[in-house]
């Protein structure tokens, strides 16, 4: 594909003003500023305020040649989280990559209803599908005194969501792998809590996200299959008043709440994001049944 870019000559403003015009031309019209300014940050790698006060900078034709790729890149779908590497949340800073799911700012509503459910400085805390290990991490990081397993099907993921342990010097998390439930040493927990895949395997929501692994995003056909599954399985591994917490789609709550009560938890309550969209969906194991 022909791009927009000369990589030969032009000032870091123009670059970024030609970037920014490939990007609307392939239909990337969120964020295509804040896109291309990250890319091209990247590629000259400086400080994204440097190339704010120097635009008028000539960057050689290599950096130039860098930031073309990355904005065909961009253009094709692929998250500008993976063509930098890494991703923000909470806190911290993740490496990331075409393993494991992009982490999304909804999602730090999992980790937030988790701590406040949880306010004692010891426990025995589970996160199934963690991924990157973006909500483990943050959970583990900002309560240090609990016992956090990490799980996920994927090997790939584990030894990203590891890595990224590592690099926070985080070295309290135990990582298991298997399916959900399956995966979890013997014993109670305290909390579980799961940012599973929710999407039905027909919904075109997908085609946006072709680039992420397909199995962090849809169970197939039922949407609420994965859920479904947690919410069976977790009663057999939760302590008497423990917590299960799941973040599930937008129009999930009412559903998520259904199979929670059904399967005999208590306390059952749906929060919206800041969106004001429905996103987690937590419900309490008896203490005495």
């Amino acid at each position: 594909m022909r791009t927009a870019i000369d990589s030969a000559t032009g000032t870091a403003g123009k670059l970024l003003t030609d970037g920014v015009a490939r990007l609307r031309l392939a239909g990337c019209t969120v964020s295509p500023e804040l896109d291309a300014e990250l890319l091209l940050a990247a590629a000259l790698r400086i400080p994204r305020a440097h190339l704010r006060s120097h635009p008028e900078q000539r960057p050689d034709a290599a950096a130039a040649s860098r930031f073309a790729g990355l904005i065909e890149r961009r253009a094709s779908g692929e998250p500008v989280a993976y063509l930098l590497g890494r991703k923000g949340f909470w806190s911290f800073e993740l490496a990331v990559g075409p393993a494991v799911l992009v982490p999304r700012p909804e999602t730090e509503l999992l980790v937030e209803r988790a701590l406040s459910l949880r306010p004692e400085p010891h426990g025995r805390i589970a996160d199934l599908g963690t991924g990157s290990g973006a909500v483990a991490l943050a959970l583990a990081l900002e309560r240090p005194g609990w016992q956090v397993v990490a799980t996920d099907l994927s090997p790939e993921a584990l030894a990203l969501a590891r890595a990224n342990a590592d690099a926070l010097g985080c070295t309290r998390i135990a990582f298991a792998q298997g399916s959900w439930c399956a995966a979890l040493p013997p014993g109670s927990f305290d909390l579980l809590v799961s940012n599973p895949p929710y999407i039905a395997a027909d919904d075109p929501a997908l085609e946006a996200l072709h680039s992420e692994p397909r199995l962090a995003l849809t169970p197939g056909a039922d949407a609420m299959a994965c859920l479904r599954a947690i919410i069976g399985a977790a009663p057999a591994h939760l302590a008497p008043g423990g917590w299960l917490v799941l973040e599930h789609g937008a129009g999930q709550g009412r559903a998520v709440a259904g199979e929670l009560a059904a399967r005999g938890f208590v306390t059952v309550r749906t929060h919206r994001d800041l969106a004001g969209h429905e996103r987690t969906t937590e419900g309490q194991w008896p203490a005495i049944r």
